[in-house]
């Protein structure tokens, strides 16, 4: 009788597994800092931005002074034809105009009339002005806000790719804390169905039990270590995704370690580490979301766009005026010698450009039926994520008593089992309920995580 006692004693106590010292926990928070930092889609994310303002670069670029030399000279049989210079400094400004001043100088046998100047050269200095096109808005200045709008638009977009990322490595980092919670929970209850098994061989040697409740005893072993080996393959399976999230400086890939386990109450700092606690909240202002901002910014651009094709409505007028002096002569101003001139053109039936202010303002109207649209969809995804989320809650709260209650089903059953009042075979029913019910608790845990990594995603703000 002492030897059943003691082989009870063994069986129905509480085990509880040390943790090995070399285990080192990393952090949801710790992760996400990797991620953010080094990951090659969130800097590719950056260069978005970069490469926005290397186009407002380019765009600025059409403002800047330019210098031209046309320099042609003809030489033959020891005879100079002619030998042409014509030099000058432009300086393009916003509403189209153009200052402009030049030198010219000419020489030769066979010189063309119109272009005998004086011995010393003639020097210019003038502006030309659009009257009708290019004046209110022209090519250039049309380059230079889409830029500028360009920026804003990169930001967010930068954003958008980023918190992409941050979902898609929150998923990965979730689904190995539930494989590596599932591992540790089926190495557990392998331990103690082991151990069942050890004490009814004992009692069955000792002629305390029938041989039948060895092979019951041996089934719930066998399919512990299959729930086990299956589990493991998981949780590799699931490490070597996350592995695709980590990297170092200079784009070097992490392998994750083996010592290397998830955050434990990882569910208790979820909301601090995304800021979803913040997000609980009826009314949240949606008119700085980075996508609300994207579209913002294309109707902007399309409205530049449609300044200019309107513009291009207009005639093309173009007026010119240059004073004239010899070098010399610079300094005594004499407003008779100039040189003036007028461009004119002008499409008859204007199909064209017609066509094209159609088209630039059905673009617009596109673009703002995905903005209304882009703002009911944002805070019925918003409403229905905080509904989700308070749900879930609310369901964890019951697994958890609904796991404590079959945890006192299965000890009040071990107890029975030690009065000889109950069978093995309802034990491992008590105890295959026990399992069944805290793997729906890991269940709901991951998609109460998965739900705040959700929230974060709608919301769009990695910074």
């Amino acid at each position: 009788m002492k030897q059943v006692q003691i082989i009870f004693f063994l069986f129905f106590c509480s085990f509880v597994f040390g943790q090995d010292k070399n285990l080192q926990e990393l952090t949801y928070n710790e992760y996400l800092g990797y991620v953010k930092k080094y990951h090659p889609m969130v800097k590719s994310a950056n260069l978005e931005v970069n490469s926005a303002q290397a186009n407002l670069m380019m765009a600025r670029g059409g403002f800047d002074p330019k210098i031209e030399v046309d320099f042609d000279k003809k030489q033959f049989k020891d005879s100079q034809y002619y030998s042409l210079l014509n030099s000058s400094f432009k300086i393009p400004t916003w509403y189209g105009i153009e200052v402009k001043a030049g030198f010219d100088n000419s020489e030769g046998v066979y010189l063309n009339p119109q272009n005998t100047l004086p011995n010393q050269g003639l020097t210019s200095l003038g502006i030309t002005i659009p009257l009708g096109q290019g004046f209110l808005i022209n090519q250039r200045m049309a380059d230079l806000r889409k830029a500028k709008i360009q920026i804003q638009l990169s930001q967010a977009e930068r954003k958008l790719q980023a918190i992409e990322v941050l979902y898609n490595a929150s998923v990965a980092y979730f689904n190995w804390k539930r494989n590596y919670s599932e591992v540790q929970l089926y190495i557990e209850y392998l331990k103690n169905a082991e151990i069942r098994f050890n004490g009814i061989a004992s009692l069955i040697k000792n002629g305390d039990k029938p041989a039948i409740d060895s092979v019951e005893a041996g089934i719930i072993v066998r399919n512990r270590k299959l729930n086990l080996e299956d589990s493991q393959l998981k949780l590799a399976k699931a490490k070597l995704e996350l592995s695709n999230f980590l990297w170092l400086e200079n784009n070097v890939p992490l392998e994750l370690q083996d010592t290397i386990i998830p955050e434990i109450k990882l569910e208790n700092t979820i909301k601090e580490t995304l800021k979803t606690n913040e997000l609980l909240v009826e009314n949240i202002s949606i008119e700085n979301h980075p996508k609300i901002n994207s579209l913002q910014s294309k109707l902007d651009i399309l409205e530049v766009e449609r300044k200019l094709k309107a513009n291009s409505l207009l005639p093309k007028i173009d007026l010119g005026y240059h004073y004239l002096s010899e070098p010399n002569y610079f300094n005594n101003t004499n407003f008779n010698n100039y040189k003036v001139g007028m461009n004119f053109s002008f499409p008859i039936f204007l199909r064209k450009e017609r066509g094209g202010l159609q088209l630039a303002k059905f673009k617009i109207q596109d673009t703002q039926y995905s903005l209304d649209l882009e703002r009911v969809q944002l805070k019925n995804k918003i409403n229905a994520q905080q509904t989700e989320i308070n749900s879930l809650e609310r369901q964890r709260k019951l697994i958890s008593d609904l796991v404590k209650d079959y945890n006192i089903m299965l000890s009040s059953e071990e107890r029975l089992f030690s009065f000889g009042e109950s069978s093995i075979f309802l034990i491992n029913s008590r105890e295959n309920n026990l399992v069944s019910s805290k793997l729906s608790e890991l269940s709901l845990e991951n998609r109460y995580l998965i739900s705040n990594a959700e929230l974060f995603k709608i919301m769009a703000n990695p910074d």
